[in-house]
């Protein structure tokens, strides 16, 4: 009788022009699964349904947010960041242009499941699942699949190919986590600044067009200031340590070799 009684209300108020759909309905017209749509409410991607006894019904709202979460999560944007964009934006301006730049600057064009992230990067899954745990690679979650960016592909070849020159995985692991953690503290005051001194403030301001070309200036310069600065401090201190001994020669040769005196830094995959 609910169910009928539910139904009823439902054409009502669709011959109204406003569509409204239960929980399985909204699944089945967006494609996104039952327990993601929860899992996004929980995450506060998606507002509440609208309680009517003891039935809970969606809005067209509901389906475009989903949608566009959707879109998103298949770009390589991760949850956080999707958050940001659609949660949080600026009441005035539309941030279509940036998200467009976002995904220009390398956010990724494809995902991979676990099994093809494994056999791209050629690394045992256990391997993936120990960089998962440490917090160092964050997988999207694509109807409750976890899914993988070009960016992590590109971070678990790298990750190998330093095994395989030696480093211990547990002291390496150790180190990757404590960078990682000073890395999101970095990023986020340079998300901040941005969005203090460009996005709010100056002539740009409130002007998205001009907003995201600033931001496609300004990416890979913030990009190699970090790689070069990261470059330096580590050749210097190596060099500082080394001072006086046999070896200073040797890694002094290695970096002529390497002609690394201009601290160049390939980006190439961002």
């Amino acid at each position: 009788m609910e169910e009928h009684s539910g139904r009823t209300e439902q054409a009502g108020r669709g011959d109204r022009g406003d569509a409204e759909y239960r929980v399985e309905e909204l699944a089945t017209a967006t494609g996104v699964g039952v327990d993601t749509i929860r899992f996004y409410q929980g995450r506060g991607l998606l507002d509440p349904p609208e309680r009517r006894g003891r039935v809970a019904w969606y809005g067209e709202a509901h389906a475009e947010r989903l949608r566009r979460i959707r879109k998103l999560q298949s770009q390589g944007f991760t949850l956080a960041q999707i958050r940001r964009v659609l949660v949080e934006p600026e009441p005035e301006a539309s941030p279509e242009p940036l998200l467009a730049a976002l995904v220009d600057a390398g956010v990724g064009t494809r995902t991979l499941t676990l099994d093809e992230l494994s056999a791209e990067a050629r690394v045992p899954k256990v391997l993936i699942r120990g960089a998962i745990d440490a917090g160092l690679i964050e997988p999207l979650s694509l109807d409750g699949e976890e899914r993988f960016s070009e960016s992590d592909l590109e971070m678990v070849r790298v990750g190998l190919s330093l095994l395989e020159a030696g480093f211990p995985l547990p002291q390496l692991l150790q180190e990757a986590v404590r960078h990682a953690e000073h890395m999101q503290e970095t990023c986020d005051a340079a998300i901040e600044l941005f969005d203090a001194h460009i996005r709010k403030q100056g002539p740009a301001a409130g002007d998205m067009e001009a907003i995201t070309a600033i931001f496609q200036r300004l990416f890979p310069l913030a990009t190699r200031l970090v790689a070069v600065h990261f470059q330096r401090t580590l050749v210097t201190r190596a060099l500082r340590r080394l001072q006086g001994t046999e070896e200073a020669d040797a890694f002094q040769a290695a970096l002529s070799a390497l002609e690394t005196a201009r601290l160049e830094v390939d980006v190439a995959w961002r």
